[in-house]
């Protein structure tokens, strides 16, 4: 299979968009890829790194604050539909596909109007600009959440789940000897995203000596930027502080409770482990996606939400030791994450692409 891939601007598009990529070479070894990107965001860095094919075409988000300056970001979409649809004939795929992210828009919207089959993938409950705009574009359209599905023509959607999932089931248990963790107590796994976030190590901080004589163990982890700050404290012997984790998915697999944000690709891992989270949604970020990712799984009971404004030793060590205090709690919990888990998102995906080359769908 030939296949043409874009997705970019965080690792919430470009992990599940190499987990497709893994999932096509493990069915079809001949496979051949050409990932396109922007020039200036993530995916310029890790992708060539992973020797796959890459080009990068120069693409802007709308500006919400400034709007004259979305001339600007017309003139690049227009721009970047030339350069895609040039990429896209010169290596003429069976299939080009948008996993998320602006970069995605002329690139999809540019394989369609060439007469190319085309697939997209949402990973938040609520789809973004790109992706309500690339639904008239696009063949199928797979959703991670159950909830989405209604925001797509119900004749393209497809309920797939988060390809990052069964990367997930795959990963190894860490042994906890690695963090100076014991095997005999609970763990609480809290993560504010991959690079970590001012506002709330600074609210963490000031709450960190009140898990003294908890039952159970805490992971902090701080981002690199921080971790110097957290290092100069005195903290509890039942807290380990680490910069961040090469390993995530193998430490989640040995978590009792994660507090953490509410990415898309995180809410995935979740669900995939049925792992009991109190989730707490940055504010920052795109038509509050996190905040609607997190309600998404607190209205089936999978986690409980505690928004950033209210975070605060008072709120969090109580909603903690409640979870961890009632076996029943934590359980139903666990059954209601797993319930909203696709643990073979990317192997449904595959089968998805498969059909739509195959001709078999319309």
């Amino acid at each position: 299979m030939k296949v043409v891939i874009s997705a970019g601007g965080t690792g919430g598009h470009i992990y599940p968009a190499l987990a497709i990529i893994n999932k096509i070479k493990e069915r079809e070894p001949n496979s051949t890829f050409l990932y396109i990107g922007t020039t200036d965001r993530m995916e310029a860095t890790i992708i060539p790194q992973k020797k796959i094919p890459y080009v990068g075409i120069k693409m802007m988000g709308l500006n919400r604050k400034q709007v004259w300056k979305n001339i600007d970001v017309l003139k690049c979409f227009k721009q970047g539909i030339a350069q895609a649809k040039e990429e896209i004939i010169k290596f003429d795929p069976d299939i080009v596909l948008g996993i998320g992210g602006y970069i995605t828009s002329p690139v999809i919207y540019a394989a369609k109007k060439a007469g190319y089959k085309t697939f997209i993938h949402e990973q938040n409950s609520i789809p973004g600009l790109s992706n309500r705009f690339l639904s008239h574009y696009a063949d199928k359209i797979g959703v991670s959440l159950p909830g989405t599905v209604r925001y797509f023509p119900k004749k393209k959607v497809v309920y797939t789940g988060n390809p990052r999932s069964e990367e997930v089931i795959r990963a190894i248990p860490v042994d906890k000897k690695k963090y100076h963790l014991s095997e005999h107590k609970e763990l609480v796994l809290i993560v504010m995203g991959s690079l970590g976030s001012l506002t709330m190590n600074t609210k963490i901080k000031e709450m960190l000596s009140s898990f003294q004589g908890k039952k159970y163990e805490v992971l902090l982890v701080t981002g690199k930027d921080y971790f110097t700050d957290f290092q100069k404290m005195t903290v509890p012997t039942n807290v380990k502080l680490v910069p961040f984790l090469d390993d995530m998915l193998g430490v989640m697999k040995r978590t009792d409770l994660i507090v953490s944000r509410a990415g898309a690709s995180t809410v995935s891992e979740i669900t995939a482990l049925g792992l009991p989270s109190i989730l707490v949604p940055s504010p920052y970020v795109t038509h509050n996606h996190q905040w609607k990712n997190a309600k998404e799984l607190e209205s089936h009971g999978a986690t409980i939400v505690l928004e950033e404004s209210n975070f605060s030793k008072e709120t969090l060590l109580p909603l903690i030791d409640d979870i961890l205090d009632h076996e029943d709690k934590k359980k139903e919990m666990q059954k209601q994450a797993s319930k909203l888990g696709v643990k073979d998102s990317a192997t449904r995906i595959y089968q998805v692409i498969k059909r739509i080359v195959d001709g078999e769908t319309k």
